[in-house]
């Protein structure tokens, strides 16, 4: 009756950690915790997550854990307890502050600037996290910025998510035919245009339906990119053109601001796309950043992802990649993307160019080894154009 709500603070932290194997979540309520993902066939490349080594010294191991825990939450102020437990307990949903903290970390924990994120990442999102794993700061949420200070950096988990590296060689799973990824010059900005126009709502992927006299009238767009929500072949709603650094696109987020698929009118009666449909979940951040666009998992589910700049711009087939929940991939690459070589033959100019297109789908995957041999089959999906202006 007499602790302070500092160690109160600390005590509902500790408690709301990450399930580690198979124990439960001991956590005062809030939202269920997240899937561990499953391994992709043992390769532990890529956005693979590797297994936690089971056996003796387990008991140890946790001790050390808490120990190291309790010593890194000790120096921070109520007010940062305060906003990584809101943080830990809303899973990512809430914005939350940063959490900044002295970059000097336990000698425990190594000299490495982002050993204190990683302590935390691993308790309170993913214990089998590996030491000197690569985690990507999402700069969507995360305010703090290391050229600004070098003393501090921040520990918020939800401000940080796991970097997917592509696998090599990729797995068979993700070859993607290129048949319809011919090149066509204006058609980028044809497509952007049906947001002003009011352009039909079925456009199929490599269909460019404006002629050159709506081209010419199109004028300077302030937005950087446009979204367009499908489930299967039809198009749902209009496209979203996007002007802010950053992109929250979900069907049911709590405090949520950005693309709500929820709110979207479907025709569609696919018992298939509703149960999809209902695992969007949080979805998906998209931020544009000085290197290129990233895209973050914070779904509980996998997304899938192909781009042209992702792969070798020669092959005759394109990737389909796999990201795993807490993942965060370069999807695209604005200077690889204008050195793709475009071929002069007429016939290519007759179909879009899709240099400057991502598709990304939800829970179900393309390719070779699925029954959708295109995304257009898949249930739920979005096509991001990006103004190559």
């Amino acid at each position: 009756m007499f602790r302070t709500k500092r160690s109160l603070l600390i005590r509902r932290l500790w408690r709301s950690r990450a399930p580690c194997g198979g124990e439960e979540e001991a956590g005062d309520g809030g939202a269920p915790a997240e899937p561990r993902p499953q391994l992709c066939g043992g390769r532990g490349r890529g956005c693979c997550p590797a297994k936690l080594p089971r056996g003796g010294g387990r008991g140890a191991a946790e001790s050390e854990l808490k120990a190291l825990t309790h010593a890194v939450l000790k120096r921070c102020k109520e007010r940062q307890l305060e906003g990584l437990l809101r943080a830990v307990e809303s899973r990512g949903a809430a914005h939350t502050p940063c959490v900044l903290l002295s970059a000097r970390s336990d000698a425990r924990l190594g000299a490495q600037r982002d050993a204190l994120p990683a302590l935390l990442c691993r308790v309170f999102r993913w214990p089998e996290l590996r030491h000197g794993a690569p985690l990507k700061r999402l700069r969507g949420c995360c305010q703090a910025d290391g050229a600004v200070t070098t003393e501090l950096v921040c520990c918020n988990p939800h401000h940080l998510s796991r970097l997917c590296e592509l696998e090599s060689p990729p797995p068979p799973y993700s070859r993607y035919p290129m048949d319809f990824l011919k090149p066509m010059g204006d058609c980028t900005r044809a497509v952007m245009a049906l947001a002003d126009t009011g352009g039909p709502n079925y456009l199929g992927p490599g269909l460019c339906l404006l002629d050159s006299q709506v081209l010419q009238e199109l004028g300077d767009h302030s937005y950087w990119c446009m979204v367009a929500y499908w489930e299967e072949k039809m198009r749902v709603g209009r496209l979203y053109s996007v002007q802010e650094p950053s992109l929250d696109i979900f069907y049911d987020l709590p405090q949520g601001n950005g693309f709500c698929l929820g709110q979207l009118s479907s025709d569609n009666k696919s018992q298939l796309v509703q149960k999809v449909r209902g695992k969007i979940g949080y979805g998906i951040q998209l931020t544009k950043e000085v290197d290129g666009v990233w895209v973050y998992n914070r779904s509980n589910y996998p997304i899938f992802i192909k781009s042209a700049t992702l792969d070798n711009p020669d092959s005759r087939t394109l990737l389909v990649h796999k990201v795993f929940p807490g993942f965060s991939i370069k999807a695209f690459n604005y200077e690889k993307a204008y050195s793709l070589q475009r071929p002069n033959n007429h016939e290519f100019m007759q179909q879009p160019w899709t240099g400057f297109t991502v598709q990304i789908s939800f829970v179900k995957g393309w390719g070779q080894c699925y029954t959708r041999q295109f995304i257009s089959s898949c249930p739920c999906w979005l096509e991001v154009i990006f103004n190559d202006q």
